[in-house]
């Protein structure tokens, strides 16, 4: 499963741990992503990997729940 969002298309990035004193190491930033249930346009209803970011824009709609 990749760590990358599925709208935004946003990746874990590359950088530098860098301790008190100064020594620097590889380290990786990974997106904060999400398991959420996006509705399409045509109503199917999928699990999708999508970033916070995303969810709080109003990319992803969530599907309304049905009261039986």
């Amino acid at each position: 499963m990749s760590k990358e969002c599925e709208f935004c298309g946003k990746k874990p990035q590359v950088g530098n741990k860098v301790s008190h004193s100064n020594i620097k190491t590889k380290r990786r930033f990974s997106p904060n992503l999400q398991n959420v249930r996006h509705q399409y346009p045509d109503g199917t209803v999928r699990t999708i990997r999508v970033c916070t970011r995303c969810i709080r824009t109003g990319l992803v709609t969530k599907p309304v729940e049905r009261q039986d």
